[in-house]
């Protein structure tokens, strides 16, 4: 016990008062004890539960990286709803689902999810192919107006491409080894849409951020299936239509 300033005393991390003269009674002693017994352990702090294994949604823009500015709307609209989402370049691509695989390993996101416009939407199935082959699956791909041909392989929960048929936008077509759910999907009807528009078009956005919301709200699990499914048609949006289709190198 060390003294400070005669009347004070400190003893085992507590303070006690010494009266001139003479101790306290053993009673007030068990009293001042009691007081302080609960002020120190209100300091201790619990450790807040692990929080839950979440989405992330990884937005592809396309060529230089300018024009698909409705991939950060979107992201924006859905970091407002608590989905984390991040804006990427679609010439990262390769680094970008390597991340994605990490965050998966990890536990830190369940639920991988790919939207990609332009170009951003071309390299999709790369990505989808990728992470396929480090044994993380894809939830949920969705592509607007890919400038390019291209074709699905590895596993993905479901794919949706949104075109326009009339201008830059291709189909997209099923690999042997592929597994899942694909849906080309005509917009060229949709008022307002067109290359550079699709991707902030309202309609379409409400329709993405409606898909992944649908995704992130049932979990995990991933069912491939290797049949085709009949999709039937959306408010405001035209059936597939035939004939060829163009494949341009502009975003």
């Amino acid at each position: 016990m060390t003294s400070n300033s005669g009347n004070v005393a400190r003893f085992g991390g507590f303070l006690s008062l010494s009266a001139p003269g003479g101790g306290w009674s053993k009673a007030a002693l068990l009293a001042l004890l009691l007081v302080a017994m609960p002020m120190a352990s209100a300091r201790v702090v619990h450790a807040a539960p692990a929080a839950p294994p979440s989405a992330h949604v990884y937005l592809m823009r396309g060529v230089l990286n300018i024009f698909s500015l409705g991939m950060d709307q979107i992201a924006s609209r859905l970091q407002q709803q608590g989905i984390p989402a991040s804006v990427h370049n679609h010439m990262l691509w390769a680094s970008v689902a390597d991340d994605a695989a990490a965050e998966y390993r990890s536990g830190r996101a369940k639920v991988i999810i790919l939207v990609g416009h332009s170009s951003g939407a071309t390299c999709l199935p790369d990505m989808v192919a990728r992470l396929s082959a480090q044994g993380v699956p894809v939830k949920l791909a969705i592509g607007l107006d890919s400038v390019f041909h291209t074709s699905l392989s590895g596993r993905v929960g479901k794919y949706i491409n949104f075109y326009v048929a009339n201008g830059a936008g291709t189909r997209v077509e099923r690999a042997q080894n592929f597994q899942g759910t694909l849906e080309n999907v005509d917009v060229e009807r949709v008022p307002g849409v067109g290359h550079l528009t699709i991707d902030k078009n309202e309609l379409i956005q409400q329709k993405v951020i409606a898909a992944i919301d649908a995704a992130v709200a049932s979990g995990p699990s991933v069912t491939p299936t290797t049949r085709p499914v009949a999709r039937k048609p959306a408010p405001g949006v035209a059936p597939q239509a035939s004939g060829a289709r163009r494949a341009a190198a502009a975003n």
